[in-house]
């Protein structure tokens, strides 16, 4: 049946068919008939402080539920604030769908007030962009825009919406709901797979990329136990896998660890399902020589164009990552225990050893104990207390919080203590952009609570962020007081840009220039916006603080953020600024 309805309301009336049930944005003048159509729509919208962290939450959402998260910007400034969330998306692999106010057909190439062409901007960016002109063909453009978003490998689509198009009227029928269409292995590639992996002697198998679900997770693991496989997971892809496996081996990224990295240069075969293998996975491309690696290598990706876009794989299987978990799981393990099943425990031992304590901060205490016994020999009122040990910090979270805990961040040198130290419980405890994106903590972990709201999940959720990636997006908390999303933020407050700090001392150590901040009182801020706030410089601080929020949040139903104030020295857990600075200048003699 078709009936005469306005642009703006045929869009919200396809959104719901294709079961959309939050949407997020900051609203603008150019998409007025949407925002009045979604006035009676059962579709939840989030109003966020800028489009920026609209777009990191779209992009959760899609990460979370692997349906296309939905993002509503205006015109011009509206769609470049929104560019980070959208190219995180492509380089995610998260399907999302950004619809963008465009100036009327009566006004278009004059630059008028705004006025942008996206196709050209953000073709590189997006799986498809496109503008609808015609109000009866919305049905059709949405439709197709899930299924591109969902479908192959996924990724971010832009629909741009011109005002005079969402206020006319058109009689048109409405689509079914969209499917996601995936391609699968061949009996052939699978026998092939069997027969290199029953020949291998020290198999190692990678996970990542998106595309994932509870499902896949499980019969991927299932696969790994059965052959008796070592497993590793992708640069921020840690929750493919439990951490807490025997089978688990450790992440593949940034700061790996230097005996997993060298277990990997040594494996005779790589079985690498889902992932892209791109300059963080395979260590600025070093782990795997290109065009053609030492190890064999078969590269299982759900997008066809990514295979062999950098390595020439062995085994190439275009395939999505429900399909091709089953069909392992269903794949005969050998009959024999393999050889390479005492690899499995090296390279689990290898891990834990990898999330000790390191030993620089023992050291560390040790000197500081001594200095302070000292203090009491001669002062017996005082009580001792030990500056912030972020290992210690981690560790009193993971045994505080529930194993099943979603732990989200953005990008920088932070982010290290929870890649090397957190043990993620499997599918969906994790969401960190692999594209590096700063900014993203804080709308993530939002983001996160809100999908747990939305489907009456207790999920508990922690944010980590450093005081830059807070900055950059921090005002979104407002978002999560508004809408009560109850977050754990820990922010990492070290009075700098750690990351490009760490590398200025690394190629011009001692020129230390741009990298500084001076921040607000962060607990302050938080409870500024009406959220919970505490600040910790000493270790033993750190679990009553803690203590303190979570019973805030229990109350109040609203977030709370912890502020860590620690020494900037610390730039990772196994380097001081001091130390790098000293061996570059040693190395410059």
């Amino acid at each position: 049946m078709h009936t005469t309805r306005t642009g703006g309301q045929i869009l919200v009336d396809a959104l719901q068919i294709h079961g959309v049930d939050l949407a997020f944005g900051v609203p603008g003048e150019s998409y007025l008939a949407v925002l009045d159509a979604l006035h009676d729509a059962n579709i939840r919208f989030i109003i966020n402080r800028q489009e920026g962290g609209a777009a990191f939450m779209a992009d959760a959402y899609g990460k979370l539920t692997g349906r296309p998260g939905i993002c509503f910007v205006t015109r011009g400034p509206g769609a470049t604030n929104a560019a980070i969330g959208i190219h995180t998306a492509f380089q995610d692999s998260s399907p999302m769908i950004v619809f963008v106010g465009q100036v009327g057909g009566d006004f278009v190439e004059r630059e008028a007030f705004q006025e942008i062409d996206y196709r050209r901007m953000f073709s590189q960016s997006t799986k498809w962009v496109a503008q609808i002109d015609r109000a009866e063909r919305i049905p059709e453009y949405v439709a197709r825009a899930f299924t591109v978003a969902t479908s192959g490998r996924p990724g971010p689509v832009m629909l741009a919406l011109p005002e005079d198009m969402l206020t006319a009227t058109a009689s048109v029928g409405d689509t079914g709901r969209y499917q996601s269409v995936q391609a699968s292995a061949g009996p052939g590639q699978l026998q092939q797979l069997r027969t290199m992996l029953q020949s291998a002697e020290r198999p190692l198998v990678l996970l990542g990329g998106g595309g994932w679900n509870a499902a896949a997770c499980d019969d991927i693991a299932r696969f790994v136990h059965a052959w008796q496989l070592p497993a590793a997971c992708a640069f921020r892809f840690q929750d493919l896998f439990d951490n807490r496996d025997a089978h688990y081996a450790g992440d593949v990224g940034i700061g790996i660890n230097p005996r997993l990295a060298a277990r990997i240069r040594a494996a005779d075969l790589l079985l690498a399902i889902g992932p892209r293998l791109g300059e963080m996975t395979t260590g600025g491309y070093t782990l795997l020589s290109a065009p053609r690696p030492r190890q064999t290598l078969i590269h299982i990706h759900a997008g066809i164009e990514e295979l062999g876009r950098v390595y020439q794989a062995d085994l190439m299987i275009n395939s999505g990552m429900p399909q091709i978990a089953a069909a392992l799981a269903a794949l005969p393990p050998p009959d024999a225990t393999p050889v390479w099943r005492a690899s499995v425990k090296e390279a689990r031992d290898d891990y834990l050893d990898w999330q000790a304590e390191p030993a620089m901060l023992q050291r560390d205490e040790s000197k500081l104990n001594s200095q302070l016994n000292s203090q009491l020999s001669s002062q017996p009122s005082s009580q001792p207390s030990l500056p912030l040990n972020l290992w210690q910090v981690v560790r009193t979270l993971q045994q505080t919080l529930p194993a099943d805990t979603l732990l989200t961040n953005g990008a920088g040198n932070f982010a290290t203590w929870a890649h090397r130290f957190w043990q993620y419980a499997g599918w969906r405890t994790q969401l960190a952009p692999t594209s590096g994106a700063m900014g993203y903590g804080v709308p993530s972990g939002v983001a996160a609570a809100l999908v747990a709201q939305q489907a009456g999940d207790a999920a508990t959720v922690l944010t980590f962020a450093g005081d830059g990636d807070f900055m950059m997006n921090g005002q979104e908390l407002a978002t999560a007081v508004q809408f009560g999303a109850q977050v754990l933020f820990i922010v990492f407050n070290n009075g700098m840009y750690g990351t490009i700090r760490m590398h200025q001392e690394r190629t011009y150590p001692g020129r230390v220039f741009g990298t500084e901040l001076h921040n607000p009182d962060f607990a302050a801020l938080a409870r500024a916006y009406g959220a919970a706030g505490e600040t910790v410089d000493k270790t033993a601080d750190f679990a009553p603080a803690l203590q303190r929020a979570l019973a805030w949040m229990a109350q109040h139903g609203l977030p709370a953020l912890i502020e860590l104030r620690y020494d900037g020295n610390l730039i990772t857990p196994n380097a001081t600024l001091t130390s790098l600075r000293d061996t570059a200048l040693a190395a410059a003699r």
